[in-house]
């Protein structure tokens, strides 16, 4: 193999590939990435894996001789990396050799390769449904949900985000649900044609931080395709494949509250910046912050036997009784944070029932965050 690519073509697909092996594994292999050249077609695949995530990339390169190999993805995204903008940088495969060799300018690498027979690839599933949304539509359902994705890996099933249809106040939607029993995320889109049937999937974190790179550009049709166990994005330069998790996502309806009546409305903003100045002064286990509801007036406060005390005062919206009610402050933020709008909606019931957010009159978008004790 003897291709040559572009510095800023070649550094943008080594990223991604680097970002999908896994660090530290048992098999060597998987620390690598699959680079393949077709002189017939004038484009070289780079290709990783972790078993569970697999990225494919096209590139234009110019062939001077086809061939496969594999490399360290993490190796070759910091020598890519470091080369100065503009290069053109050649690789040679030297497959009897075992070595891969890197060259830019003056700057010559000499890098290890395993051979490509070894290289896992994905096994493609029979694929239920396909169907092409909009790269925008897509990076809202999942941007605006993966905030509340569970850490807690004991809950392994809340440990992605929930793409299924569900019925909507308009009729039936393509919905993304993240839960992590404290805050949860619900956000709606049209179905794009060809969805209808389905299969609810839950896609993995990590597989979300990935996809979220083929969705940096609004007007980009996005082909998706959904199995029981797979799932596809695909640009034309890029396919993304991941498992899904294997377990059933919780009855979430059951926590969004139906009857919360006092309303708020503020500036998202303005609150977001105000919760974030107070809570400079709690402590770091709880940060939790205190709204006192009255008359068109929100203080929010933080009392921390350890550091001290913080008050501010916001103009807001508020006609109903008075109340009072503390919330995890990175909570708060993180949902204010959402709001593209500028005004925010918030619909309490009691201090210790959980609170809805949503956008304005926007009902597309709906959060839901848990109450603390302060």
């Amino acid at each position: 193999m003897k291709i040559s690519i572009e510095r800023g073509t070649l550094l943008k697909a080594v990223a991604q590939a680097q970002s999908v092996v896994e660090r530290r594994n048992t098999i060597p292999i998987l620390a690598n990435v699959l680079i393949e050249a077709d002189a017939e077609a004038d484009a070289a695949t780079l290709r990783a894996t972790d078993l569970d995530i697999e990225v494919i990339d096209t590139v234009p390169a110019q062939i001077e001789r086809s061939g496969a190999t594999t490399v360290s993805a993490v190796l070759l995204h910091e020598i890519v990396r470091k080369l100065p903008d503009g290069a053109l940088v050649a690789l040679e495969d030297d497959g009897a050799a075992g070595r891969m060799t890197v060259r830019a300018g003056r700057s010559n690498f000499s890098l290890t390769t395993l051979p490509r027979e070894d290289f896992p690839v994905m096994a493609s599933p029979d694929y239920t449904t396909h169907f092409a949304a909009p790269a925008g539509v897509l990076r809202r359902l999942f941007d605006k949900t993966r905030f509340a994705i569970s850490t807690e890996e004991t809950r392994y099933y809340l440990n992605g985000v929930y793409m299924h249809l569900a019925d909507g106040p308009e009729g039936r939607v393509l919905r993304c649900v993240a839960t992590d029993g404290h805050r949860l995320a619900q956000v709606d889109a049209p179905i794009p044609e060809g969805a209808e049937g389905m299969p609810g999937v839950i896609v993995p974190r990590k597989t979300v931080g990935e996809l979220r790179k083929l969705l940096e550009q609004d007007d980009v049709e996005i082909a998706v395709s959904v199995s029981e166990t797979k799932l596809r994005f695909a640009t034309p330069e890029i396919t993304l494949t991941s498992k899904v998790i294997d377990g059933t996502f919780p009855d979430y309806t059951r926590v969004i509250p139906t009857a919360n009546t006092r309303r708020l409305e503020l500036d998202a903003g303005e609150f977001a910046r105000a919760v974030d100045r107070v809570a400079t002064v709690s402590s770091e286990r709880s940060r939790a912050v205190k709204m006192t509801l009255d008359e068109d007036r929100l203080v929010l406060s933080v009392n921390a036997p350890d550091s001290g005390a913080a008050d501010e005062e916001l103009a807001v919206a508020y006609g109903d009784e008075p109340l009072e009610i503390g919330f995890n402050a990175k909570y708060l933020q993180e949902i204010a944070g959402q709001v593209d709008r500028e005004n925010a909606v918030f619909l309490f019931n009691g201090s210790g029932d959980p609170t809805l957010m949503r956008e304005g009159d926007d009902t597309s978008a709906v959060y839901v965050v848990m109450p603390m004790r302060v």
